[in-house]
């Protein structure tokens, strides 16, 4: 499989995605506006954080050993019962501990009980999202894309109809319930459509869990949990400080600017998902590794760079099509957002070598150094600049970032290297 095939073939489903989320988005903005959507914006910060825990947060490893594994049935069965025995303990304990603490999360990240209801549905539905977690993760170990984009494409069509009918009654606790009702559906289909593939046998998911593969996910497990106690954790400490500066109004135009962000980059952050981590675990030689990555880079990254002056030209237009009138002051944080998006998916690039290959010290180390940068340049931005200041720290973070992946991976890169 191919680089640019992939990126192609996923991006048909990616657009249709992105289109789904921006009528999502479009709703919400209508019946919430920006303060509704700084809300959501912190409840899908909790669902990231509860989902990497209620797999065991296993599912990198999975698509890892996935891969590596092909072939090798017998290791492939001890793999997958083992993941799934994992997936059905920590989201039955990480379910009860929601479900018992919904009251206090909803204070905590709300300031408010208001919310406790659906954090509690988010609690019982864990082991849907876990399990299918899992059931994707194995979809792209086994490099299954046309089975793995369309269970995508109908969680994004799922998720738009629940969004419609719920926040038009129910307003910003109607969104919340979209987001937990969507995937509880998606899981049924994803698990039908993964019992009709070729190589699935329940033989697969019969086997005791197996210590050995207990040890090589939790690697993964580090780095995933580390993952989901950086990113969401420092947006929701980010966008309390933007509240208790700026206001409320104003954290929901910065929601508004991660929604186009995140969108635009899921073409690109699906193909890397779908075909690198699996690519890069299965290449063993410097050679080969130097290749794909440089391959990599001649693709992807004119490709986010277009895409990010198009965007930049394009800003009014599009908060007019996406958002309504209440959003035109974001428009000033495009210009640091776009360049920071532009600095991510370069240093993206390199670091998915560290999950590839299990680098689990250097991914924990910067990850955590890259998040408390971007805590300590976000405050000060914010102090100094303002709002714009946040898409500041951004470019600024990501650029230091892009940069410590250099000095890591800039052998591989740049020297001629020998099998």
């Amino acid at each position: 499989m191919k680089l640019i095939k992939t990126t192609l073939y996923s991006g048909i489903s990616t657009v249709i995605r992105i289109a789904f989320g921006f009528i999502s988005s479009k709703v919400i903005a209508l019946y919430t506006g920006p303060a509704g959507v700084a809300l959501i914006g912190t409840f899908a910060n909790l669902i990231t954080i509860v989902q990497t825990f209620a797999n065991g947060a296993i599912a990198t490893g999975v698509v890892k050993y996935t891969a590596e594994y092909d072939g090798d049935k017998e290791s492939l069965k001890t793999l997958f019962s083992t993941a799934l025995k994992i997936s059905i303990y920590c989201s039955a304990i990480m379910g009860c501990f929601v479900v018992l603490g919904a009251s206090m999360l909803s204070a905590l990240l709300f300031a408010s009980h208001q919310y406790s209801n659906p954090i509690r549905i988010l609690g019982f539905s864990l082991v849907f999202y876990a399990l299918n977690t899992l059931a994707m993760a194995i979809l792209n170990g086994q490099k299954q894309i046309k089975t793995y984009t369309l269970i995508h494409t109908i969680a994004s069509m799922v998720g738009l109809l629940s969004t419609l009918l719920l926040v038009s009654y129910f307003r910003v606790e109607g969104a919340l319930y979209a987001l937990v009702f969507s995937q509880v559906v998606v899981f049924f289909i994803a698990v039908y459509l993964v019992s009709k593939s070729t190589w699935f046998s329940v033989d697969y998911f019969k086997q005791r869990m197996d210590p050995a593969t207990i040890k090589k996910l939790a690697h993964y497990s580090i780095m995933a949990i580390v993952s989901a106690l950086t990113l969401p954790v420092s947006q929701i400490l980010l966008r309390n400080k933007i509240i208790a500066t700026q206001g409320l109004q104003a954290a929901g135009l910065w929601q508004a600017m991660l929604r186009i962000s995140d969108g635009y980059l899921m073409v690109l952050t699906t193909a890397l998902a779908t075909y690198y981590l699996p690519k890069l675990a299965s290449l063993h030689t410097k050679k080969e590794l130097q290749a794909e990555i440089i391959q990599g880079y001649k693709i992807l990254i004119p490709t986010v760079a277009l895409g990010c002056l198009v965007l930049y030209y394009l800003r009014f237009f599009i908060i007019q099509i996406l958002y309504t009138p209440d959003f035109v002051a974001m428009s000033d944080l495009f210009f640091y957002q776009l360049l920071g998006d532009f600095f991510k998916m370069c240093s993206w690039i390199l670091a998915y070598m560290m999950l590839a290959k299990a680098m689990t010290k250097w991914y924990i180390f910067t990850e955590i150094s890259s998040t408390l940068l971007y805590l300590l340049l976000g405050h000060l931005g914010i102090n100094y600049f303002g709002l714009k200041g946040i898409t500041m720290a951004y470019a600024c973070n990501y650029f230091i970032y892009f940069l410590t992946m250099l000095v890591l991976f800039g052998s591989l890169l740049f020297h001629k290297t020998k099998d």
